[in-house]
């Protein structure tokens, strides 16, 4: 396995895919943290074995999020349907022969989830599943982590998290002052939430 990985996180991984059957490995961690660069990274490593399913497709719509008032807190744990996500973690496990599972994806540059968009085809041994609130204990979140056979937690430099978060909001279409002012006002009580269930993962792995 490529050099990018810890040796105990090749370990880990190569314990999941020891019995061949399908299991689930949970990425979480604060916005910006670089989960989705770590999931397909992993991915890539591991080829047919492995497809990432992120939590994002499970945003709630924007003309939803206006309805229910909730859109300048999109991210927060109430803007995710977070029954479906769970729901779509036990239907991965016990994934049928010959069934396709379709789970939706979230497009940063139209800031939308888009249902069906990613096929889980049943031979695939591992299941990469990356987001916010894996291990969040209340609510329908509570549920997740049952459902995950390994979950780590992805740590990084918080000033360089946060760096990264504006510079992605600049690059969908925000600027530099509405970038800094949604970080500090809706990414980092989003951050601080997820950090205080950090104890929760199996695992925590630095990226730096």
């Amino acid at each position: 396995m490529n050099d990018f990985l810890p040796a105990a996180f090749r370990a880990r991984l190569e314990a999941l895919l020891a019995s061949g059957e399908r299991r689930l490995l949970g990425l979480v961690g604060a916005p910006g943290a670089g989960k989705s660069t770590l999931a397909q990274a992993l991915a890539d490593m591991l080829g047919a074995q492995a497809q990432v399913v992120p939590m994002d497709g499970f945003h709630l719509a924007n003309a939803e999020l206006a309805r229910l008032g909730r859109a300048r807190r999109k991210g927060a744990p109430d803007t995710f349907d977070a029954a479906g996500y769970v729901a779509l973690l036990r239907r991965l496990r016990t994934q049928a022969p010959g069934e396709t599972v379709y789970a939706p994806a979230f497009r940063r540059e139209i800031e939308e989830p888009i249902a069906g968009a990613i096929a889980v085809h049943p031979d695939t041994r591992l299941v990469i599943t990356e987001g916010n609130y894996l291990l969040l204990d209340d609510g329908p979140w509570a549920e997740a982590a049952d459902l995950l056979d390994d979950c780590w937690y992805v740590d990084v430099d918080d000033a360089l998290r946060r760096q990264r978060l504006v510079d992605r909001h600049i690059r969908f279409g925000r600027n530099e002052a509405e970038a800094r002012a949604w970080v500090e006002h809706t990414d980092e009580p989003n951050a601080r939430r997820i950090a205080a269930c950090r104890a929760r993962a199996a695992a925590v792995i630095r990226l730096d």
